[in-house]
């Protein structure tokens, strides 16, 4: 008989409920509340998420995030920063001695990037694994895939995170239909515009989406549906959908005003 995981799928959200209802699910599991969870979400305006220990002064460009109208919020795992616009975002919160998870973050992330593997293959899209860390530094997630993170012709297909805190393990990430590029590095600080440029060609030597790869835009029920199917058979799983309650719902408004809400950057657009 299959494990029974919990499922749950979002509307649209702003970007500090987005990321206090992933850490809400690790306390809810952490407590008994809720089983191992896979989440599926999208984001109510294009949002640039910075990793725990990211810096942020010199690196991130208000003007590009008041230009665009961005959210902008800080995440509770580490990594570079990403632009969430179209995508599909998933998370997964599971107790760290749950026997589907290795005791080491590198092969944690391996077991679980399984599904997202068969989620492309579910697309047509046939990805591989990163072999090695890129020794190149960049404040943008998608210039540099890191252990087990999904290549095509070595070209980043999505963007992972993880974090351990009592007990469970949250693992969250973005897997980009399409991605807006001009958006993207409107967003970072450059030493000067000829720089910026370069960087902006040759960002596609590095980075492709679900959509470039299948040469049409695929919507984001497709998309859902591949890697819910992925997800469900690498990890051999039954997903059960469940919402939440009012209480849990207002402990996330609460998590989000309290943690998420008040973005270090002055004048972002970032609301509750």
């Amino acid at each position: 008989m299959k494990e029974q995981w919990g499922l749950l799928e979002n509307v649209p959200h702003d970007a500090a409920i987005n990321m206090a209802l992933d850490e809400a699910l690790l306390n809810w599991h952490h407590e008994g509340e809720i089983p191992p969870t896979l989440r599926f979400y999208q984001w109510i305006a294009p949002t640039l998420s910075v990793g725990h220990f990211q810096k942020i002064d010199g690196k991130i460009d208000l003007d590009g995030i008041r230009k665009h109208q961005c959210q902008f919020v800080r995440r509770m795992t580490g990594g570079s920063a990403v632009l969430h616009d179209d995508e599909l975002t998933y998370s997964i919160v599971i107790s760290e001695d749950h026997p589907s998870i290795a005791t080491s973050i590198r092969q944690a992330y391996y077991d679980l990037s399984k599904g997202i593997l068969q989620g492309y293959k579910n697309l047509g899209i046939e990805a591989t694994y990163a072999d090695s860390l890129s020794k190149e530094r960049s404040s943008i997630c998608f210039e540099r895939p890191a252990f087990y993170e999904l290549v095509v012709d070595g070209k980043k297909l999505s963007g992972n995170a993880q974090t351990r805190k009592k007990g469970i393990l949250l693992q969250h990430g973005s897997i980009p239909i399409s991605m807006n590029i001009d958006m993207l590095f409107d967003l970072f600080v450059f030493p000067n515009e000829r720089i910026k440029q370069r960087k902006k060609q040759a960002f596609w030597n590095k980075a492709t989406t679900i959509s470039q790869l299948l040469q049409e835009h695929v919507s984001y029920e497709i998309v859902k549906e591949a890697f819910k199917k992925g997800f469900s058979d690498t990890l051999d799983i039954e997903l059960k959908a469940f919402s939440l309650t009012k209480s849990q719902w207002s402990e996330v408004y609460e998590l989000a005003e309290v943690k998420y809400a008040n973005t270090p950057l002055k004048g972002a657009v970032s609301h509750v």
